[in-house]
């Protein structure tokens, strides 16, 4: 491997490891579709907002496609540096624009502890399609950001709505392996390519006139800082809510909620959309069954899932919820927040942790929850969030 830029594609370590410690998010800063920071997004999903419009894309209907997007004076531009150093591909240059923002602050909030290793979920790659990063990107992103990434201990994780988890589950073997250091977990993702959505319409599967089984594309970004869950210290999120920032003086440590996120179930899914293998629906079974070893105050009532709008997922949800029974309360809530934002791909399980982080704290969702999230590919993942 390269001590530049190094793209995982085993499911954590090259040891095939498991952590065995939780890890505290410190802060969560996110861009999507409905806003720019993780109270906004929470906000406008429990309050069932979409923001669905007509793109300048068309599928083979020759009629507008339908997607999810950040609006684009809302993005950074590009920086001139990587500008002139041209190369970059037009689906490169969305993803480091929407990825600058959120990132920018997450950094900018940790002024002073120097730079701080990344492990980025990214787009996945697909049989027949192009790949949608360089092996480069990290250090793209840091030219773009002008943050202090440590690049030489950052990795990549392209295997898109997955991604997110995967990307934890290697920083928290990071954070094992070091103690009392702090990371960045993040994810960032975008259906903004012409030859992907052409290639989605042909199948079918973007939601329009004609179309029920299909989903809406989006795109998004979020990156949370996570560290040793044993080490007390304030916990201060990017909510613009004084109850969660460490300049409350109000609240001594203890009164302050500490989030943690317990080790990752990982799974493979031998029938894939892709595979020619039988789909029974084992991947996310046995993800969820794995991210449940842990010893829980109560049982999980709050679901948050990277359904799209799609059958296709369905029966596996069905499989892990049958299996997994045991865990859940009569009736959880199971929530699949693309109704709102469309389908954030890469960037899903970090937004989806974002959003359940602060509907824990606005007590209209419960403590245990429990997210899970399915590539398009075999990669299969679920996690438990916690409060204490």
């Amino acid at each position: 491997m390269t001590t530049n830029t190094q793209i995982k594609t085993t499911p954590c370590s090259d040891t095939f490891q498991r952590p065995t410690n939780p890890v505290v998010v410190h802060d969560v800063t996110m861009s999507s579709p409905l806003g720019d920071d993780v109270m906004q997004v929470a906000a406008a999903v429990r309050a069932s907002i979409s923001r669905f419009n007509e793109s300048i894309f068309y599928n083979q209907k020759l009629s507008p496609i339908k997607m999810a997007l950040v609006p684009d004076g809302a993005l950074p531009p590009l920086d001139d540096e990587l500008i002139q150093k041209g190369g970059i591909t037009p689906w490169q240059k969305r993803l480091l624009r929407l990825a600058t923002r959120p990132l920018t602050t997450l950094f900018e909030k940790q002024a002073g502890n120097g730079s701080l290793p990344l492990f980025l979920a990214c787009p996945e790659k697909l049989p027949g399609r192009r790949f949608a990063i360089s092996n480069n990107f990290l250090a793209l992103l840091k030219m773009q950001t002008k943050q202090a990434i440590d690049i030489d201990n950052s990795y990549l994780f392209p295997f898109g709505r997955a991604a997110g988890l995967y990307a934890l589950e290697t920083a928290m073997l990071y954070v094992e392996k070091n103690p009392g250091s702090q990371v960045i977990v993040g994810g960032v993702d975008s259906y903004i390519d012409p030859y992907l959505l052409g290639t989605l319409a042909q199948d079918n599967r973007i939601a329009g006139a004609g179309v029920m089984d299909g989903f809406i594309p989006g795109e998004g970004a979020a990156f949370l800082l996570i560290g040793d869950a044993s080490l007390t210290g304030d916990v201060s999120l990017s909510t613009g809510d004084a109850s969660l920032s460490t300049g409350d003086a109000s609240a001594t440590a203890t009164d302050k909620p500490r989030f943690v996120l317990h080790p990752p179930g990982i799974a493979s899914e031998p029938g894939h959309r892709y595979s020619s293998e039988p789909y029974r629906g084992e991947g996310l079974a046995n993800a969820v069954t794995s991210a449940l070893d842990v010893k829980l105050s109560s049982k999980i009532d709050t679901i948050m899932i990277s359904f799209n709008g799609e059958n296709f997922f369905a029966k596996e949800w069905g499989v892990a919820a049958i299996r997994n029974a045991s865990a859940f309360t009569a009736g959880p809530e199971l929530l699949h927040p693309a109704d709102c934002f469309g389908d954030a791909g890469a960037a899903f399980g970090p937004i989806a942790i974002g959003i359940s982080i602060m509907g824990i704290h606005k007590k209209y969702l419960t403590s245990p929850a429990l997210i899970c999230c399915s590539s398009e590919m075999e990669q299969r993942a679920a996690v438990c969030l916690t409060v204490i």
